[in-house]
């Protein structure tokens, strides 16, 4: 199993506001770890949230990973995650408004463990197809899924950025677990909305499946390609061969 992430200010963003975290070795009970996360917020309050939520999930783990409950650590570090940058959110003023997605995913043996919150996405391609593993917290999400826009439509739509969960925006968070089977030669793409807003699936497979280039050189493609089609977010990605 090996990880490779990186990501970029894209091209029309003044900060970069995503955070990510890899780990191929063990963090704390984990074997490994993987973190995608998308701040938002005023100023630099959305890059402040990312960097705390990723920095809090990673110590969480170092300091209070429960032996053989690799979700329950991950949902729970993710709520720990919440209530840290919530209240520093409440402790200043310019940083009110802001909150963060996060997906943050763990390999072990042959179940990988994923917790999610907001849009960032985890992705798993297998026997040459791609399926999206999370579930979008946003609006558009939800209106896709009452039949009220497609999934074409969706991706002009005005309020496309606009998410219906995120991590410190309020007390208290509902995270989505999953546990997916995985095998050898699968490949794991997480990402910000970033680029999966500016790439299809299809797009997104036929780089990140591609065993000749090496996970760098998918995940530079990836971001090259997405800053091609506009650019209009940061963009990030973690790509992981099994």
């Amino acid at each position: 199993m090996l990880g490779f992430g990186k990501t970029d200010l894209g091209q029309k963003r003044e900060n970069n506001e995503d955070t990510i975290f890899v780990s191929n070795q063990s963090i704390g009970c984990l074997e490994n770890l993987y973190i995608v996360a998308d701040g938002m917020g005023g100023h630099k309050a959305g890059q402040i949230a990312s960097k705390e939520a990723v920095e809090i999930v990673v110590e969480y783990m170092k300091n209070n990973c429960v032996e053989n409950e690799p979700l329950d650590n991950l949902i729970s570090a993710i709520n720990v995650a919440n209530e840290k940058v919530f209240e520093l959110g409440r402790s200043n003023q310019e940083y009110e408004s802001m909150g963060t997605t996060i997906v943050a995913a763990t390999l072990n043996g042959s179940n990988l463990f994923v917790g999610n919150v907001g849009d960032s996405r985890l992705y798993k391609i297998s026997d040459g197809q791609i399926s999206q593993i999370t579930e979008d917290h946003s609006l558009v999400a939800t209106m896709i899924k009452a039949g009220e826009i497609t999934k074409d439509q969706a991706k002009n739509h005005p309020q496309r950025n606009v998410i219906t969960r995120a991590v410190g925006t309020d007390k208290e968070v509902v995270a989505d677990g999953f546990i997916i089977k995985v095998k050898s030669g699968d490949t794991i793409v997480m990402c910000s909305d970033g680029l999966s807003n500016m790439l299809g699936d299809g797009e997104i497979y036929s780089i990140s499946s591609n065993k000749e280039l090496t996970l760098e050189k998918r995940a530079e493609m990836l971001i090259d390609s997405a800053n091609e089609n506009g650019g209009s977010d940061n963009i990030s990605v973690v790509i992981i061969d099994v």
